[in-house]
């Protein structure tokens, strides 16, 4: 375990520079949350040898900005995956961010909190009150960062993807203080193999009991499937999945894609034939990259205001 954590430090000191800011998302009391110890735990996994940060009750905002020569004032919001279970911020955050940074987008990695009943009076909207204050302190600070304040988009991984889906359908549903009333929506979305359905059917029922508990009512249920929320009003988005995906089945993306067909929302999706669940920045299974699909696709985005 030491040789672990070392090799973790290694690895976090390599990843993040000096320049990078960590922001508390709530730097005084935690909205939702109960008097309890900190104990977040950072390893690498000794058989992915992915980054993992479990036990989240301290919710960041790491930063990472582009050089100001390349700088483009569009801006993403990145959420790791982990099932409701823990936060890849490695492949699943910090490689992607620095990848945006090299294409002149800035790019923010949320390390959200963990739903538990330990923690959180309420676990369930715990995550979206992390992803809204994010938008929200990004939006806040968007001239110290030289972000354009209407190119603000917000990216998920997996369990990640599910909860950047909901904040960007039920952005009218606010969950943290906002006396500002500051737009909490996204104005686009990218979505790799996103949870998206909490349905029997189709759904990761992992997170879905994560978020909503063992028995949650058919009521929550519709309420956290996210296809269907999808409405005129939901921003753009980008969707890849592989077709060989056996944690999240590939229909969460087909059905969300689905969804904004039908509502007249600008949608593209990229399936891999391969590639299974969590493949991060890389698919390599395949020789194309993914990033070089979206990157271009946000740069080239008409975002009406």
């Amino acid at each position: 375990m030491k040789k672990i954590l070392f090799s973790f430090s290694i690895m976090l000191a390599s990843t993040m520079s000096k320049s990078q800011e960590v922001v508390k998302l709530y730097p005084d009391s935690i909205p939702n949350s109960k008097p309890f110890p900190d104990k977040e735990t950072s390893e690498i996994d000794s058989t992915s040898h992915i980054l993992i940060i479990g036990h989240v009750s301290r919710p960041t905002l790491t930063v990472f900005l582009p050089p100001k020569s390349k700088a483009t004032g569009t801006a993403v919001l990145i959420i790791p995956g982990g099932g409701y279970y823990i936060v890849a911020a490695g492949h699943e955050g910090y490689d992607v961010a620095k990848k945006f940074n090299e294409a002149g987008i800035a790019a923010f990695v949320l390390k959200y909190r963990i739903p538990d009943n330990m923690t959180m009076i309420n676990k369930e909207i715990g995550p979206l009150q992390d992803a809204e204050r994010a938008m929200q302190i990004i939006r806040q600070r968007a001239k110290e960062w030289s972000i354009d304040p209407h190119r603000i988009g917000i990216m998920g991984f997996s369990a990640g993807g599910h909860i950047a889906s909901t904040e960007a359908t039920h952005y009218e549903n606010v969950v943290i203080d906002n006396k500002k009333n500051t737009n909490l929506r996204p104005d686009f979305m990218v979505l790799v193999y996103p949870v998206i359905s909490f349905s029997d059917s189709i759904g990761h029922l992992g997170s879905r009991t994560g978020l909503l508990g063992e028995t949650p009512s058919n009521e929550k249920i519709r309420e956290y499937s996210n296809e269907l929320q999808v409405n005129p009003q939901t921003p753009p988005c980008f969707l890849i999945h592989a077709k060989d995906d056996q944690v999240v089945p590939v229909k969460n993306s087909l059905v969300f894609y689905d969804a904004l067909k039908k509502n007249k929302v600008p949608a593209k999706i990229y399936l891999y034939d391969q590639g299974g669940h969590g493949f991060g920045l890389h698919n390599e299974t395949s020789n194309v990259q993914w990033i070089d699909m979206v990157i271009p696709w946000v740069k080239q985005l008409d975002l009406k205001h």
